[in-house]
């Protein structure tokens, strides 16, 4: 029997798809818990149409990160800190900050998807990495000079 999944089940599949499943387990466990409904033929073109019109989006969205990822192509970003002896700062450069540094220039990013190669404690060169979609990444410099 075929049913559409009205919520993740573990070992079963995420809420959404169209599964085939014992008639028993569906009549006795799925349906009366409201966990997936029966695939009959109208909620069969609904869960279709549902499936291209998230298509289409993750196409766009897909296709605006690889835009961003063009233009964030060899950015670097510039930071000046106060630091001690040995150009070791007084705190620490984070995802965060790196983040609104992008913002300010016009780029959002989550904060999340910013990963560091290192921690940013000194002063130096770093990479982040900059995850935009899925397989879809970007690399900027990270610059922090000692503040004077």
């Amino acid at each position: 029997m075929q049913v559409i999944l009205e919520q993740d089940i573990p070992n079963l599949g995420k809420k959404g798809e169209l599964k085939d499943v014992a008639r028993g387990y569906a009549r006795n466990h799925l349906l009366p818990r409201g966990l997936a409904v029966e695939a009959t033929p109208h909620r069969l073109r609904e869960w279709e149409q549902r499936q291209e019109k998230e298509e289409a989006l993750n196409r766009e969205l897909e296709e605006k990160a690889r835009e961003q990822a063009e233009k964030l192509l060899n950015r670097e970003v510039h930071f000046k800190m106060p630091a001690g002896e040995g150009g070791r700062l007084f705190g620490s450069v984070t995802a965060a900050d790196v983040a609104g540094k992008l913002a300010e220039e016009g780029f959002e990013v989550d904060r999340k998807k910013i990963e560091l190669s290192e921690q940013v404690k000194s002063v130096g060169s770093y990479t982040a990495e900059i995850r935009l979609h899925s397989g879809i990444k970007a690399e900027i410099l990270v610059k922090v000079e000692a503040e004077e």
